[in-house]
């Protein structure tokens, strides 16, 4: 029996053929670690052990959580961070230039069949570049940075299938909102979560990271997309040089655990309520419903493509009174490009108040928080209770098509009422 792209990117790792079940060491390519759970948390276990750093070019350290500080706590953590970064010669090192998850793949550090592990739960992100990301907390990142390895239950693959073409005001956080309403935040079952079909063939590079990157809310250990023109296309323009997309496919008769198909011409855009990305539904369930804030933010929902999508809602229309819309963009790099072709203007002239670049809000840290009882809709991946301020929040997940729809009507709303397109 053949062998699907996880085992293979496994079996290299490990450096020997693996079937699901099985538990392997395998060998670390690239460890990222973040502010908040990285060098404050990583420092003091080094330190009990007396143990180095196994490799420093192999690893990737970007402050994101704490920027820019707004106490001295966070100003602390963020000195620490920088400190040990220099005692440790860490060269690549990205401080305040945005959010890891899309800051790393920016500067061109993943490219398809590497093992990589990321101190963060949204690390499946690497699926997207053919990847093996997933995320690991401090004790096991620890491990990594002293011996170069972890260890690993080989996982089988969950394959689903989306075939067709989405319909306006419909993207890639609406397939993901879809499918947790579908399968539940246990779905994944720790297992591999690989995106395949006509749709995602013609995906653009930045919605496939959203699909890879709330693998996460499926209850995956990681995302997978096979590499194909598009992610050889990614990779070079972020420096990461040439590759051959065919050389990490999956075998035609590889086993899957089961398959799942979807079309994509079917699905509407859609709402999580609170307090779970389970929670979803089509818009028309909850249009209507009154907003406090709309948010535009996060690794999942404040890339340069979401920043557009915003964009093309707001064009010529502004938010409605009452109604905040904070938008963070993922990265200093994403922000000068939405600034030079007009993106950011766009958004300003419809009253968006701008963030700095980073987790911000999305992970309850710095500006951006709610208040008692406040009501938001938001782009990012989660809506725990308390997640983004206060307890009594309620937060709704939808698009950035939706939350800019909803930021102009001053409650949720479909976006399609404002693209010319009927619901």
């Amino acid at each position: 029996m053949g062998a699907t792209l996880a085992e293979k990117i496994i079996a290299r790792a490990t450096g020997r053929s693996v079937r699901p079940g099985e538990i392997v060491t395998c060998k670390v390519d690239l460890a990222m670690m973040h502010d908040s759970g990285g060098p404050r948390r990583v420092k003091p276990i080094l330190e009990r052990l007396g143990a180095k750093v196994w490799d420093t070019d192999k690893i990737v350290v970007i402050s994101d959580h704490y920027v820019p500080a707004t106490d001295a706590d966070s100003a602390a953590i963020l000195e620490l961070t920088r400190k040990w970064v220099s005692d440790n010669a860490v060269a690549r090192f990205y401080d305040m230039q945005g959010i890891c998850h899309v800051v790393l793949p920016e500067r061109g550090h993943l490219r398809p069949g590497l093992f990589v592990v990321g101190g963060d739960s949204h690390s499946p992100t690497g699926g997207a570049f053919g990847c093996f990301m997933f995320g690991i907390g401090a004790t096991e990142m620890a491990g990594v940075l002293v011996t170069g390895e972890t260890w690993l239950r080989v996982p089988e693959t969950i394959r689903i299938d989306w075939s067709g073409q989405l319909g306006p005001g419909v993207c890639a956080k609406d397939v993901m909102l879809a499918l947790c309403a579908r399968l539940g935040m246990d779905g994944g079952d720790y297992q591999v979560i690989q995106y395949t079909g006509s749709l995602i063939a013609r995906l653009p590079m930045q919605e496939r990271m959203t699909l890879c990157n709330m693998a996460t809310e499926l209850g995956a250990q990681t995302g997978l997309i096979a590499p194909d023109p598009i992610t050889a296309s990614a990779v070079a323009a972020a420096g990461g040089g040439t590759i051959d997309p065919a050389e990490w496919q999956g075998d035609d008769d590889a086993h899957y655990r089961e398959t799942l198909a979807f079309a994509a011409a079917e699905l509407a855009p859609q709402v999580a309520l609170p307090h779970s990305p389970a929670n979803a539904g089509p818009v028309d369930a909850v249009s209507g419903e009154r907003i406090d804030l709309a948010y535009i933010g996060s690794c999942t929902g404040a890339k340069l493509a979401d920043l557009r999508m915003a964009a093309e809602v707001l064009k010529g229309r502004e938010v409605a009174k009452g109604v905040r819309l904070l938008v963070a963009p993922a990265s200093r790099r994403e922000t000068a490009t939405a600034a030079s072709e007009g993106t950011l203007a766009t958004l300003i002239d419809a009253g968006a108040v701008m963030m700095p670049s980073g987790c911000g809000a999305c992970a309850g840290y710095g500006f951006g928080v709610l208040a008692e009882n406040e009501i938001c809709i938001s782009s990012t991946a989660r809506n725990s209770r308390g997640r983004m301020g206060a307890r009594t929040a309620q937060v709704y997940l939808a698009s950035p098509y939706t939350v800019a729809a909803s930021a102009v009507a001053g409650r949720i709303s479909d976006p399609r009422e404002l693209m010319g397109e009927s619901a």
